[in-house]
């Protein structure tokens, strides 16, 4: 086969390196890819939002399939593009894609089905509106923009001041521009988070390893939130009996009620949970594969992706071809000095190739570009340093060992990726 992967990210390397490693491909394209993937396939300077561009890409490529990354492409409408030319591409249309694309479609589709969820105080569509709203909330507050915000959209206010600046800055400074638009706000669950991801064919579904994000930019989830620092999945992040309650109470009622609705939905379904004391509640949906997480989860697949993902774009999904490494896996995200806020480019990364393999650690590129012979930051998030191991401790162990070996000006990272459930374990809770 070959294969187009859409997008430029990190999630888009530990595609390309895990499809790389199929016997099927022979050829893998990325659109636009970043200066890592351009070592393992060939990267093409296209907007992936622009769902022209890729459709004029892949009439002159030709590929056999088609993988995409991001939402934007999903969410603009590509997949339904592909497949009217009868092109085996994974991802859901625009219309499921809008579980993402708009926070109140997807509020409003988990009250309809009676999916367990954060109580919603209301919708708005003007600041005035919305601070008067604030008179009735419970504090502290989750305030969300309902489009697309590159993870920023979401804020938890823990007071009316605070509550006020997030909502003028988003609705009148339009500083998360149009999707911010509209606004939701919600009452605060309180438990741990989890990224509970399924892949589905619109018919059959199978489901992933668990993993757990970190979104703070700070150790101890301090500081402002990021599209993620990093992300760990172990063999006991979801006991056995809890995994069937997710299934019941969540999965399976979500694949009913987007069927219910009419909506096929084929892809990546990824499901952010938080695991309260009166059980699993959705805190939001994502049409696409989590960044980090992807990361964390390509280390333990072992399966062949390029199959499986063969299989979807032709509906015909079997779950047990999904077999899982034991043991743990965890991604490190290195980022540039600054970062979520604003950023410079262009530092030049240094000790890339200090990083052997053999380690069992994957350095995946993010907001990276090519510069003659040097690879330089280009992004917020610039590398992901993933590891797997027998144990979790293992896996971070050999993921921070190798994050000292690189560098670039303005680098940090978090210290405490997967730390607390070390210290559970360790203590036997």
């Amino acid at each position: 086969m070959k294969v187009l992967v859409i997008g430029g990210g990190g999630r888009e390397h530990a595609l390309v390196w895990k499809l790389k490693q199929s016997p099927l491909v022979e050829k893998i394209w990325c659109a636009p890819g970043n200066g890592g993937i351009a070592e393992e396939a060939e990267c093409v300077a296209t907007d992936a939002g622009d769902v022209a561009a890729v459709i004029a890409l892949a009439e002159k490529i030709r590929p056999d399939l088609t993988v995409v990354g991001p939402e934007l492409p999903l969410v603009n409408g590509l997949t339904d593009a592909f497949r009217e030319r009868s092109w085996l591409i994974v991802g859901p249309s625009k219309e499921a894609a809008q579980l993402e694309g708009s926070k109140i479609f997807s509020k409003k589709f988990l009250e309809r089905h009676g999916i367990p969820t954060a109580k919603m105080y209301g919708t708005y569509d003007s600041a005035a509106k919305a601070s008067a709203a604030l008179a009735k909330v419970r504090w502290p507050v989750v305030i969300k923009a309902d489009g697309l915000c590159a993870g920023k959209g979401v804020f938890l206010a823990a007071n009316r001041e605070e509550a006020s600046d997030f909502i003028k800055r988003v609705m009148e400074k339009n500083e998360l521009g149009p999707g911010g638009r509209r606004i939701l706000l919600e009452e605060t669950l309180q438990g741990e988070e989890l990224s509970f991801i399924i892949l589905t064919d619109g018919t059959h579904y199978a489901t992933l390893v668990p993993t757990r994000d970190h979104k703070r930019v700070f150790d101890g989830d301090r500081g402002p939130n990021t599209g993620g620092m990093g992300a760990y999945s172990s063999d006991d992040l979801l006991p056995d009996d809890l995994r069937k309650t997710v299934v019941s109470r969540i999965v399976e009622p979500t694949l009913r009620g987007l069927a219910a609705d009419g909506i096929r939905f084929q892809g990546f379904l990824y499901v952010g949970l938080m695991l309260t004391k009166s059980g699993p509640k959705v805190l939001e949906f994502n049409c696409r594969l989590g960044d980090p997480e992807t990361q964390a989860i390509v280390a333990r697949m072992d399966f062949d992706l390029a199959g499986v993902l063969k299989d979807v774009a032709e509906g015909k999904l079997d779950a047990t071809k999904l077999r899982w490494k034991s043991g743990a896996s965890v991604c490190v995200v290195l980022a540039s000095g600054g970062y979520p806020g604003k950023f410079e480019s262009g530092k030049r990364i240094e000790g890339l190739t200090a990083v052997s393999p053999n380690t069992g650690v994957k350095v995946l590129h993010a907001g990276t570009k090519q510069d003659g012979n040097t690879v330089v930051t280009s992004g917020g998030r610039v590398l992901g340093v993933t590891a797997s191991g027998s144990s979790l401790n293992g896996a971070l162990s050999a993921a921070y060992k190798a994050c000292t070996k690189i560098r670039f000006e303005g680098m940090h990272y978090r210290k405490d990726i997967g730390a607390r459930a070390s210290r559970l374990k360790a203590a036997g809770d």
